[in-house]
């Protein structure tokens, strides 16, 4: 016999409607525990992962302009992208000026850019900056975990030919890089590139595009290492710029971005409390000592670990196994393991992790649990993949300083007459460099003021700039400290930084 309820009065009755049936709070809790594996939990995404498993390759999808020339995971959800890039724009007005200011002589026109970035809301700022300077852009993901699908599809909506989604297998990875390259009746004559898998897969496959192509902008230290040894064996056959080590790219993005993401990326994927931690920081170039600052800063004691050979320099993001099954292996239960390095080289996953006698259990998304015979748990983020732009986002200001070194790189390898740029990799010449910078200082309400005559001739310098000569790289004189990599054994957690 079904109980019955008694209500004292109408009001009481109403509301108790208003709360769910045992029904209705099963589905509730479906959808509180479906809503966990949101790909906007992980990487400020719109996109829901898990509604749709139909892989974008076998849809057929047209925009409102009745192109099919893209392939995303849904091209509805434009007006959501659109919405992300407005807020991106927002705080990205430099790149915006730059727009404003160069649109109306188009430096671009005529060029026809693919780009293998990340795309997310600012990096579609760049692209439709490029676009309003002219350019014809196809364009595709260099990470597969980075895509906001929202955005992207806004991409797409507006004409972009974009081919990318959030978690692409490898076999994906590699076939929408080929669509953006492979394409009848429509050349590249420029390369937009972040690690250097483009202008490896444009090598590999399409070596005649290079007859046509006037240069390659790379962004990366992985990409960038990678066209210093394509230079150093006589392979390198147009010239390329590396905006990775200019200036104020360097020191923001690499610097400020790592120290303000890393922690974004490991509070929304872990909820760990940093106070009292022990942290391995592999590697302390820029990424590693803005990573090193910021856990230093919420109370982690932190050790910083660099080869004999690395005291100073980078040199970790375009490494490979260096974080290997005798680290992990050695590593206390609870452990966390992230990597801030581009590729997915510098933490074995694959022959270390992926055994037999190793179980793994996805507890939210980008975070799998590596469970080991004893019963030891290691925390493993983003498959060992790049942690800040897997599982959470970067500032729109630091992307904005990034954007406008890539658009000016490319606009001075485009109209430079030839002769200027040989095979060889180049950095942006420094007055560009110093235009960057120029370009945010509203940013921060400040002002330079300007030289006079006599102080630009007794300093002997031009008065407009460049100020500094190519090779100042305004270091802070930061030393680095040999640390044993004995450390690992006791740390709450690791982190493998580029």
């Amino acid at each position: 016999m079904k109980k019955q309820i008694q209500f004292a009065n109408q009001e009481e009755k109403q509301e108790f409607s208003k709360f769910p049936t045992k029904t209705g709070r099963r589905s509730l809790s479906r959808s509180i525990s479906q809503s966990s594996t949101d790909s906007y939990s992980s990487a400020a995404s719109y996109t829901d992962s898990s509604d749709d498993e139909t892989s974008p390759r076998e849809k057929t999808q047209v925009n409102s302009k009745g192109s099919s020339d893209f392939c995303v995971k849904n091209i509805k959800q434009a007006e959501f992208g659109r919405r992300e890039i407005e807020i991106a724009e927002q705080d990205m007005s430099a790149l915006i000026s730059l727009r404003k200011r160069a649109q109306g002589e188009k430096p671009l026109a005529g060029s026809k850019v693919v780009g293998c970035t990340h795309i997310t809301a600012q990096t579609a700022v760049l692209i439709e900056t490029l676009v309003a300077l002219g350019a014809q852009c196809r364009w595709t993901a260099c990470n597969i975990y980075s895509t906001q699908n929202e955005v992207a599809a806004a991409l797409a909506e507006s004409g972009v030919s974009v081919f990318a989604w959030k978690g692409e297998s490898e076999d994906d990875f590699w076939w929408c890089i080929d669509r953006c390259v492979n394409v009848e009746g429509w050349q590249a004559n420029m390369i937009l590139d972040d690690g250097g898998d483009l202008t490896h897969w444009v090598y590999k496959k399409y070596p005649s595009v290079f007859k046509k192509v006037r240069g390659i902008v790379e962004e990366s230290v992985t990409g960038v290492h990678r066209l210093y040894q394509l230079s150093k064996a006589g392979k390198l056959c147009v010239p390329a710029m590396n905006v990775n080590d200019s200036v104020t790219k360097q020191k923001f993005d690499n610097l400020y971005c790592c120290r303000e993401s890393i922690l974004d990326g490991l509070k929304r994927t872990t909820d760990v409390m940093f106070g009292g931690k022990q942290v391995v920081v592999c590697g302390y170039g820029e990424v590693g000592k803005g990573c090193c600052s910021a856990l230093k800063a919420l109370g982690a004691i932190v050790y910083k670990h660099t080869h004999k050979n690395e005291l100073n320099l980078n040199q970790t993001p375009w490494n490979k196994n260096v974080v290997t099954r005798e680290h992990l292996d050695r590593m206390k239960n609870g452990c966390i393991v992230c990597n801030m390095g581009h590729s997915n080289t510098e933490i074995d996953v694959v022959s270390d992790l992926r055994t037999p006698e190793l179980t793994w259990e996805r507890v939210r998304s980008q975070v799998d649990h590596v469970i080991w015979p004893d019963g030891k748990r290691v925390i493993l983020l983003a498959e060992g993949r790049l942690l800040n732009l897997s599982c959470s986002t970067v500032p729109s200001f630091v992307l904005s300083i990034t954007a406008t070194t890539q658009a000016l790189a490319l606009i001075e390898l485009y109209n430079a007459p030839e002769g200027r740029y040989k095979q060889d990799v180049y950095l942006l010449p420094k007055k560009m460099d110093e235009y960057v910078a120029s370009l945010h200082l509203p940013n921060f309400d400040a002002h330079l003021t300007e030289l006079s005559d006599e102080q630009a001739k007794y300093m002997g310098l031009n008065k407009n700039g460049p100020f500094k000569p190519n090779y100042y790289r305004y270091d802070r004189g930061s030393k680095t400290t040999q640390n044993d990599f004995d450390y690992v054994q006791y740390t709450h957690f690791y982190c493998n930084v580029v």
